[in-house]
C-alpha cells in the first residue's frame, strides 16, 4: 500500500501513528497471548509483586513506543520500496505488542511512562539517522536493536514474579516476534554494525530502561 502513497501521505500517516502511539490509542490485531493451562489457577499477586510487574511492563511498553518510532522513521527514509514495506509491516506487527503491554499495565493498576513523547521523539530521530545512512545500515540497525530487545525480554522473564503468568505469556511471545524481525532484517541484507555503535546503543537502552522503570 505504501508504494502508492506520496511523500506527504507517508508523513501524515507517520504523524497519525505517532499520536496514536503516545496516547495509547492502538488496538491489537491478534489476541493477547495466554499461558498454557496448568490445571490450577495462579495465586493472586501481592501488591509488591504487582508494582514490580507493572514497572517491568512499563519498560516493555516504552520499548514498543520506541519500536513504532524507529520503524516509522526507517520506512520514511528507506530507498527501496520493498524495504519500506518491510519496515511498515514490522511496525504494524509491533502494534500488537504495544496494545498487549498497555492492556497488562491497566490490569496491574500501573501506568505508561510519563516520558513517552520524549522516548518517541528520540527514537524517531535515531531511526531517521539510520535510514539516511542507507538501507544496509538501516537493516543492520534493526538486527542489532531486535537482538538487544530479545536479551532484554529474556532478563524480564527472570525478574517477573513466577505467578504473573499473564505478563510472562506476553513477554514470551514478544521475544519470539523480535527474534523473527531480527532474522528478517538480516536475511534482507542488514550489515553488522561496528562495535562502538553497538555499545552506544546498549548504553542508550540502559538509560531508557532504568528511567522508565520509575517514570
Amino acid at each position: 500500500m505504501s508504494r502508492s502513497l506520496s511523500a506527504l501521505d507517508l508523513w501524515l500517516t507517520s504523524l497519525d501513528r505517532a499520536l496514536r502511539t503516545v496516547t495509547s490509542s492502538v488496538h491489537a490485531s491478534q489476541p493477547t497471548p495466554v499461558a498454557a493451562g496448568t490445571g490450577t489457577e495462579p495465586a493472586p499477586l501481592s501488591e509488591e509483586q504487582k508494582r514490580e510487574a507493572g514497572a517491568l511492563m512499563r519498560v516493555n511498553h516504552v520499548g514498543e513506543v520506541c519500536a513504532q518510532a524507529l520503524y516509522q522513521a526507517q520506512a520514511l527514509t528507506a530507498r527501496s520500496p520493498t524495504l519500506r514495506e518491510q519496515m511498515a509491516q514490522a511496525a504494524r506487527e509491533e502494534i500488537d505488542h504495544l496494545a498487549w503491554t498497555q492492556q497488562r499495565l491497566d490490569e496491574l493498576g500501573s501506568r505508561p511512562s510519563l516520558l513517552n513523547p520524549l522516548w518517541y521523539a528520540g527514537a524517531f530521530g535515531i531511526g531517521m539517522l539510520a535510514g539516511r545512512l542507507g538501507d544496509r545500515v538501516s537493516l543492520g540497525f534493526v538486527v542489532e536493536t531486535e537482538r538487544q530487545v530479545e536479551q532484554h525480554l529474556a532478563s524480564h522473564l527472570q525478574r517477573l514474579p513466577e505467578g504473573d503468568v499473564a505478563s510472562r505469556a506476553i513477554v514470551e511471545q514478544m521475544k519470539v516476534d523480535e527474534a523473527r524481525h531480527a532474522d528478517n532484517a538480516l536475511a534482507a541484507g542488514g550489515m553488522e554494525l561496528p562495535a562502538p555503535v553497538r555499545g552506544l546503543m546498549r548504553t542508550a537502552a540502559k538509560v531508557m530502561t532504568t528511567t522508565a522503570h520509575y517514570i
